[in-house]
């Protein structure tokens, strides 16, 4: 399956991709995975917006870029999610591979941060990421935060 990626900041979405980002998270961070929380936050006017859309139209895969400042010290990546019809297909891969290459473009070779679901652990190990704090709950589930030394 051809994804094709687009990658804007805030004030550049249109509308329709608005819609779809928020839609897709509530359907993952909110609704599969039991979680009461309020997905808006001010990141997402200070984010980029890294999406994964197929030939139909859908968004399959996003994540949002942050700069240092704002999350974390460092810039980080979040809000990493594949729509549960694109799983298994290593969606997920790609969503990390394009995320750590424009965070490079964007901020240039400097550490990452982000805050990873436990159960993720060795995936984004699997990117150079390293546990770098204790495990936490964040709204009923166990996270780390993971830290990436610098942008390959």
């Amino acid at each position: 399956m051809e994804i094709f990626w687009t990658l804007r900041f805030f004030k550049e979405l249109t509308p329709y991709e608005v819609y779809r980002i928020l839609n897709l998270r509530n359907e993952v961070f909110v609704m599969e995975q039991s979680c009461l929380f309020l997905d808006t936050d001010e990141k997402d006017l200070r984010a980029w917006h890294l999406m994964g859309w197929n030939a139909e139209g859908e968004l399959c895969a996003y994540a949002r870029l942050l700069p240092g400042g704002i999350a974390y010290e460092v810039p980080s990546i979040g809000r990493v999610v594949t729509a549960s019809k694109f799983r298994q297909i290593g969606l997920g891969k790609q969503l990390m591979y394009r995320a750590l290459m424009y965070c490079r473009e964007l901020f240039g070779p400097t550490p990452l941060k982000i805050g990873a679901q436990l159960y993720l652990k060795e995936f984004y190990a699997s990117f150079g990421f390293f546990q770098s704090g204790p495990i936490y709950l964040e709204d009923g589930i166990e996270h780390l935060e993971m830290t990436k030394l610098y942008i390959d």
